[in-house]
């Protein structure tokens, strides 16, 4: 514990109302290419407001209203501007359905799936956990979690679909880890997420949304900078980011000092084919 802690300080945001609104000043000054390149790990596109959204340093309302008066001030700003504040509708319409469905971090949204057989506690969940599934994209997020407290947004839905549909595993285990180890953890946006990748949420989209990590990664990571900053061993020589994360491991979990993925490939697409099996088996039960 007292080795993460040390880790989780030099990463540590700085924290506060002012810092807040001084980080929205600062990327309201660059948001024109929000939308393109909001999914992409291994660059510096996003606000980097959650923690302050969900600990209510800044307010979605003053938010909002700052955003909208930059937009029309900056038209090359505005499609950015307003690719950023559906994203923050996404926050709110989260916290709606939390208030209408108030079991929405204990069961399925959806009746029909309160019996689908997900696999409790195992060995391959505390493989994820500690960022040793041997898929670059999952670890690398699972790693920065533990060494920043954070994950970026497209890497936590790849890292959330691989347990959920590669490992066939309960999302709410999945969600108690998240709320165990994010600095920026939101009770609804968490829950609806969860759901929503598991696919018994509130969604148009059935089950088989399975994200394909590899496919992700050459899409977000292309030159697999975000990878090579958290795995050590990866690619070249590892950086400080993922030494981070070597040290706030206890001793006891023998993480090795290189990362390895051998066999991934057989290990996405076994998982897929076991997702759809279970899903085929679990409908022609019902």
């Amino acid at each position: 514990m007292h080795r993460g802690r040390a880790v989780l300080n030099r990463f540590a945001l700085p924290a506060g109302e002012a810092v807040a609104l001084d980080r929205l000043e600062a990327f309201l000054n660059r948001a024109a290419p929000y939308g393109a390149d909001r999914d992409r790990p291994d660059i510096d596109a996003t606000s980097g407001l959650s923690e302050h959204l969900a600990l209510g340093e800044i307010s979605p309302r003053t938010l909002w209203a700052i955003a909208d008066l930059r937009a029309e001030a900056d038209p090359r700003q505005a499609p950015g501007i307003a690719k950023f504040l559906s994203e923050v509708i996404w926050r709110e319409f989260a916290w709606h359905l939390l208030i209408d469905y108030p079991a929405m971090p204990r069961a399925a949204w959806r009746a029909d799936w309160q019996d689908f057989p997900w696999q409790g506690a195992s060995g391959a969940l505390t493989r994820w956990e500690r960022g040793q599934t041997g898929i670059a994209l999952v670890d690398a997020g699972l790693r920065e979690m533990r060494v920043t407290g954070r994950m970026h947004n497209r890497v936590r839905m790849v890292v959330a679909s691989w347990l959920t549909k590669h490992l066939l595993t309960d999302w709410r285990l999945g969600l108690a880890h998240f709320d165990d180890s994010l600095t920026d953890w939101d009770p609804a946006a968490n829950a609806m997420n969860w759901q929503w990748v598991a696919g018994c949420g509130p969604d148009a989209a059935p089950y088989f949304r399975i994200f394909n990590p590899a496919k992700q990664a050459e899409q977000v990571d292309p030159q697999g900078r975000y990878r090579r900053r958290w795995l050590a061993g990866y690619s070249g020589d590892p950086g400080p980011e993922a030494l981070a994360y070597l040290d706030s491991c206890p001793p006891g979990w023998a993480i090795p000092a290189h990362w390895r993925g051998d066999g991934a490939d057989k290990a996405i697409a076994d998982g897929r084919a076991r997702a759809l099996d279970a899903l085929e088996r679990f409908r022609a039960a019902a």
